[in-house]
């Protein structure tokens, strides 16, 4: 199998196989670009080592996985918050990680992962008042209560009842 380096924000080399590293499409396209064989590592500047190395650690597990659908009209993937039970565990990780996976899956394109992130999220909104929700990502809340209760009447609509 062949193997090639990605060189991450803060100047580490990583060793991945190619056809792992090819779930990126980002990556994929920069190994088209170039005739397929680098010899150098493949900077990748906006994604450090620790993220990085978690992003591969998805993308072997699911290397064997089918391409994801490509028409944007797929609306199986966008309606559904399930998560398979070992990306549930894979996503286990402070709130930091998380973000930063979500941010590296946007700019590597790699999208099954971007939305079992974006999945991870919304289940950890999901029920909860504006209030909870502030409290699990430490928002402040830079609402006066006169705008608070104009934006509860404007939004009446949205309310379960």
């Amino acid at each position: 199998m062949a193997v090639i380096k990605l060189l991450s924000s803060d100047n580490v080399e990583i060793p991945v196989e190619k056809d792992v590293a090819e779930r990126s499409v980002l990556i994929k396209n920069m190994m088209e670009d170039i005739g397929g064989h680098i010899d150098d590592a493949i900077p990748i500047p906006n994604v450090n080592e620790a993220v990085l190395r978690k992003v591969i650690e998805w993308c072997e597990h699911h290397k064997s996985d089918p391409a994801p659908p490509t028409d944007e009209d797929s609306d199986s993937r966008k309606k559904s918050t399930d998560i398979e039970e070992w990306d549930q565990k894979f996503m286990q990780v402070d709130q930091e990680m998380l973000f930063e996976i979500i941010l590296a899956a946007n700019y590597l394109d790699i999208k099954p992962l971007l939305d079992v992130g974006c999945k991870t999220v919304a289940n950890m909104i999901k029920g909860k008042s504006p209030e909870e929700i502030r409290k699990t990502f430490n928002i402040q809340n830079d609402f006066t209560p006169e705008e608070e209760d104009q934006i509860r009447r404007e939004n009446e609509w949205a309310e379960d009842r």
